[in-house]
C-alpha cells in the first residue's frame, strides 16, 4: 500500500523516480521497487522520500483514499511562538520553490549560498542597529 501512495503522490507531483532519485539520494532502482512493493523501506527511508516528495510522512502512513490535510498551524509552531511564515500563501509558495531548488543543489553549494546568505543578514542586521 505504501509503494502504490508513494507512485500516486510522485506522478500527481509530475516527479520522475530519477527526480526523486536526486532529491533523496536513494537509487531510482531501489525507489522501482519500493512503489512495486518488492522491498518495504524503514521509516527513515520513508521520511527520505516524503521530504523528497515534498509531503509530511504521516501523508505515506493514512488510510483512505485521500491524505489528509494539513493542520492550519502545528502545535510546534504554536509552541515555538513563530508567526507561521510559510505555511500558506505567497509565502508557502515561495518556500515550496526554494526547497525545490536547494534540493538539486549538492551540499558545497548549499553550504555557500547558507555563508552568503548568512553574511548578508548580518549585514542587513548591522545596518537596521545603525539606522535607529
Amino acid at each position: 500500500m505504501i509503494g502504490e501512495r508513494l507512485r500516486l503522490l510522485r506522478e500527481q507531483k509530475r516527479l520522475s523516480q530519477t527526480d526523486i532519485e536526486r532529491r533523496t539520494g536513494l537509487l531510482r532502482n531501489y525507489i522501482s521497487r519500493v512503489e512495486n512493493n518488492q522491498t518495504i523501506p524503514s521509516v527513515g527511508t520513508l521520511q527520505k522520500m516524503a521530504q523528497g516528495l515534498g509531503v509530511p510522512l504521516y501523508w505515506l502512513l493514512y488510510e483512505g483514499p485521500q491524505p489528509p490535510e494539513l493542520p492550519k498551524r502545528t502545535l510546534a509552531h504554536q509552541a515555538s511562538g513563530r508567526d507561521g511564515w510559510g505555511i500558506s500563501g505567497e509565502d508557502a509558495r515561495f518556500l515550496t520553490k526554494l526547497r525545490r531548488c536547494l534540493s538539486r543543489m549538492t551540499p558545497p553549494d548549499r553550504s555557500l549560498l547558507m555563508a552568503v546568505v548568512s553574511l548578508r543578514s548580518k549585514q542587513n542586521a548591522h545596518r537596521d542597529l545603525k539606522s535607529h
